[in-house]
């Protein structure tokens, strides 16, 4: 006895069809109730800045200079402390805002510094040199002035490597006759 074949017709076409109808509806008016529900905000005005980068040794600093409106909110922060805090010594403070004073614009920026690596003097440095570069951002007209006093140049020296058989980079073990 042969048994006979049974044959599937397949309806669900159709239905599938009006099912994403239904869904892309549903997200379109998801998508009106919530930009009803949600006016439309004013973004605040950001705070402009100028940015920098500079490095020294194995220091990296990152600066951000806001203009001031007024002198009395004249500040200096580095890592979010005050410069004299942070650098412990007037001279290294000093040196790492010395482009500000020679420009005659210390008055006119609130700095802010990001300083990695190294240590203070090659980070005092690297602040310098990131100040000195932000400047030029906001005046092309300063770079004769920050480029008599050095301060546009990367000092590229840093610590040599050590070589195999050596006890540091250049001094040879001891010599022992027997």
């Amino acid at each position: 006895m042969a048994t006979p074949k049974k044959t599937i017709i397949k309806k669900a076409a159709p239905a599938k069809k009006k099912a994403v109808a239904t869904k892309k509806a549903v997200a379109t008016k998801k998508v009106a109730a919530v930009k009803e529900v949600v006016p439309a905000k004013k973004a605040a005005p950001a705070e402009r800045y100028l940015y920098a980068v500079g490095r020294r040794k194995t220091a990296v600093a990152q600066v951000r200079l806001y203009p001031l409106a007024t002198a009395s909110e004249e500040k200096v922060l580095v890592n979010n402390r005050e410069a004299r805090a942070y650098f412990g010594t007037p001279a290294l403070e000093a040196n790492a805002l010395a482009p500000l004073k020679t420009a005659g614009l210390e008055s006119n920026f609130r700095v802010s510094l990001l300083v990695r690596g190294g240590g203070m003097n090659g980070q005092s440095d690297a602040s310098k040199l990131a100040i000195a570069r932000a400047l030029l951002k906001h005046d092309e007209l300063l770079r004769p002035t920050l480029k008599a006093a050095g301060f546009l140049t990367r000092d590229a020296r840093s610590v040599e490597r050590k070589k195999p058989g050596l006890k540091k980079a250049r001094k040879s073990p001891q010599w022992s006759k027997r």
